[in-house]
């Protein structure tokens, strides 16, 4: 097993976390937590991972005969990517009614024009 995979996870994720903390905008913070998020498809895949592998259809041969992926873990990705849009959606309705109320999308100068 190589680490090569968690490496790569954990640099998009650290990627997604700096660009959300030196985002301005709040769309730009939105695709930075979503960069963030893809990381973890990257690590559930590289965990159900085995090298040499097939698909885990056993037809002919005892379960144990046969070297197969984990399923598990392609579901739990598959599961993530519908997670993942439906957060993005949701962060991006609330920036839009954000925006809609104070008339800008950067939360320094939404406070700044409303005094505090």
């Amino acid at each position: 097993m190589t680490i090569v995979p968690y490496a790569v996870a954990a640099a998009v994720f650290a990627l997604g976390i700096y660009g959300t903390i030196a985002s301005r905008t709040l769309v730009y913070q939105i695709l930075c937590v979503s960069v963030a998020q893809s990381s973890t498809y990257i690590l559930l895949l590289s965990i159900g991972f085995r090298n040499g592998a097939g698909p885990p259809i056993f037809l002919s041969a005892p379960a144990s005969r046969v070297l197969g992926v984990d399923p598990v873990a392609q579901a739990l990705a598959l599961t993530d990517v519908v997670v993942s849009a439906a957060t993005t959606a949701l962060l991006l309705a609330l920036a839009l009614r954000v925006h809609e109320s104070g008339g800008s999308s950067e939360p320094a100068r939404q406070r700044s024009e409303s005094g505090e």
